[in-house]
């Protein structure tokens, strides 16, 4: 069966550019173009895609809006094509967090050449996304945001290092898997420390987000964080991270690297570490994604006496990565999304 995509975007080289390199698969092809969601929807009234490659900065629509509007009206796979540009981050934070599945970037200059090259990478999405499940959204379609007081002397009583810790690695859905996970956590849950495959330039703005709306805190690692009860490490874009022991204490390190398993952060340089340093005292979880990242680290840490978790089938927009954790026999538990959060928070 032919994946039928739509692509919106206000710029026409890109249009031009997505048609071809998603025509020249066999299993996909472009259906349909439109320079803004007004345009897009007499498409789609006609035809409703499979996919949906969007532009965030259009004319007469913006593309998160369009994108709430669907995933209230249809919920439907969505890919966010997206500037680097720190405004074009924020948006497609926020349109994550509303329900689309992946985001592809785009430079602001050479954009043809860029695409052409990351073809390979842009089918796998599509196909990844194509392939999604995704749950009806209410029409907000934003987390319940609450007033979280996070004063200087609370997170005095709570700057002690951890004696247990929380590894997780997650992809593709994973921003919404990691926001239903984190908002739930107490602000006494162990220290966490993230993987979340996502280009660099975006990790920033997602954690800042995430610190909005959940009572522990959120920030992008630095080399030097220590991990502390109530709060979450999430690694930058293109950096690796990776949890070392300085005596009592846990700290992060952040580096460039080569990408390993096709992700540069990877879930398996953060798993492999932490089933060296902290072995036992760790939980590994590992949750929705395209791919195989993880799968082997976890594996490592369930043999070094860590108690790890993989998200069940049900529960997951894509159903990668936790599957090869399983198939290796890496997972002891296996849990729904909602399970997750009272497996690790306590």
């Amino acid at each position: 069966m032919t994946i039928q995509v739509l692509v919106v975007d206000d710029s026409a080289v890109v249009r031009q550019v997505m048609q071809a390199i998603v025509n020249e698969a066999p299993d996909m092809q472009v259906y349909a173009v439109a320079s803004d969601p007004i345009f897009a929807r007499h498409h789609m009234e006609k035809k409703w895609p499979d996919v949906i490659v969007l532009d965030m900065e259009m004319p007469r629509m913006d593309g998160l809006t369009f994108l709430r509007q669907i995933m209230s009206e249809r919920p439907t796979p969505v890919v966010i094509c997206s500037s680097l540009a720190e405004k074009g981050a924020e948006l497609t934070v926020q349109a994550l967090a509303a329900g689309a599945v992946d985001v592809v970037t785009k430079p602001q200059l050479g954009v043809k050449g860029f695409l052409e090259d990351a073809k390979q990478e842009f089918w796998q999405i599509i196909r990844a996304a194509a392939a999604a499940h995704l749950p009806r959204r209410s029409g907000t379609t934003q987390a319940a945001v609450k007033s979280v007081h996070k004063s200087n002397a609370d997170l005095v009583n709570l700057a002690r290092t951890t004696d247990r810790l929380v590894a997780i690695g997650t992809s593709t859905g994973g921003t919404q898997a990691l926001e239903a996970v984190l908002t739930r956590l107490p602000r006494t849950c162990p220290g966490i420390v993230v993987v979340q495959h996502m280009p660099e330039k975006f990790t920033a703005a997602f954690a800042d987000r995430l610190n909005t709306v959940c009572q522990i805190e959120v920030k992008e690692a630095e080399s030097g964080d220590r991990v502390l009860a109530g709060r979450a490490l999430i690694a930058p874009g293109g950096h690796h991270l990776e949890v070392q022991r300085s005596g009592a204490q846990f700290i992060a390190k952040v580096f460039r690297g080569p990408v390993v398993n096709r992700h540069c952060p990877s879930v398996d340089v953060l798993f492999r570490s932490v089933a060296k340093q902290v072995g036992r005292n760790a939980i590994g979880v590992i949750m929705t994604g395209m791919g195989d990242d993880g799968a082997r680290g976890l594996l490592e840490m369930r043999n070094a006496g860590a108690r790890t978790i993989a998200q069940d089938e049900a529960s997951c927009v894509v159903f990668g990565m936790p599957k090869e954790a399983i198939k290796l026999g890496a997972a002891q538990e296996i849990a729904a999304l909602d399970q997750i959060p009272d497996l690790i928070g306590n």
